[in-house]
């Protein structure tokens, strides 16, 4: 099925601290994003990228700057993905760090609900009370489900934009203690990679959608160091042990059998860190597999 896709760059590096993710869009641009994706047929516009204060302009002492920045990014990465939504677009989001998902998943929910596949080493289920670093990019997904920063749970419309029912965590193998202790309060979903070696990703990721059936639209969060990292070097904190790039291709090709993918993240890649560009080429075809790249 050939969609219209709408890239939308979110070059932000403010939340953490590993510098040149801000690089991130436009190396997976370079890596051939859109000459790929209108191979298989699809629709492609790039609307380019969404401003990004630099980070150096910004007093971060105690975090204030930095997270009033964030804020206002997020809320207008929100107007964008709402707006691809409304136009008949499916947005693709070139992070940049994972914080911009509380306005890219925030935007493609304004008109519906929606699933959302989190691949990912991390939970990114902290708060401002757990995080022993502060960082918001650790802090999404408790954001999302209404337990984060102030401000930031409400950016674009007030409250939470995902229950606990709507998200499923792939590839998880580094949680902070506390973080651990909310995510198995929160009754979310979580696939680890234990998990994975003990069932294999076919099993699990049918079992993901079918847990996320009651949703009509899947949002796919991709943080690359989701993968391990011989597989994706180019990422601020890596964490060996993660999904093969076989594996990381299979769950996204069982995921486009679906034909519910609507939105799709690609976040945490930081060219700086990467050996000639290989995890935003990698990153490029697991999204071709996402939109219906196949063998046959």
């Amino acid at each position: 099925m050939k969609k219209n896709i709408q890239i939308i760059g979110v070059p932000m590096d403010l939340g953490q601290s590993h510098r040149g993710v801000d690089m991130g869009p436009g190396a997976i641009r370079y890596a051939g994003l859109s000459g790929r994706l209108n191979k298989l047929g699809h629709g492609v516009q790039d609307r380019g990228n969404i401003p990004v204060p630099v980070r150096d302009a910004l007093n971060d002492e105690a975090g204030n700057d930095l997270r009033a920045a964030i804020l206002t990014v997020c809320e207008n990465v929100y107007r964008a993905g709402r707006q691809a939504v409304e136009q008949g677009f499916l947005p693709l989001f070139l992070g940049g760090d994972h914080s911009i998902t509380i306005g890219t998943i925030g935007g493609v929910t304004h008109q519906e609900p929606v699933g959302v596949i989190w691949v990912d080493a991390h939970g990114d289920f902290n708060t401002p009370e757990t995080s022993r670093s502060g960082n918001v990019h650790g802090m999404p997904l408790a954001t999302l489900t209404g337990n984060g920063p102030d401000g930031l749970v409400n950016v674009g419309r007030p409250g939470r934009k995902l229950t606990s029912e709507d998200v499923v965590l792939i590839g998880i193998r580094d949680l902070d203690n506390e973080e651990k202790a909310g995510l198995k309060a929160s009754g979310i979903t979580v696939y680890t990679m234990r998990d994975i070696d003990e069932r294999g990703i076919s099993a699990i990721t049918a079992e993901a959608l079918e847990k996320l059936g009651h949703r009509r639209r899947i949002h796919v969060s991709l943080d690359v160091d989701g993968l391990d990292p011989m597989e994706a070097p180019g990422v601020g904190t890596p964490v060996p042990g993660g999904l093969t790039y076989r594996e990381a291709q299979l769950l996204m090709e069982i995921l486009a059998d679906s034909r519910k993918v609507a939105s799709l993240d690609i976040v945490e890649i930081n060219p700086i860190l990467d050996h000639q560009n290989k995890t935003a080429k990698t990153a490029v075809e697991l999204a071709a597999s996402l939109f219906g790249k196949s063998i046959i």
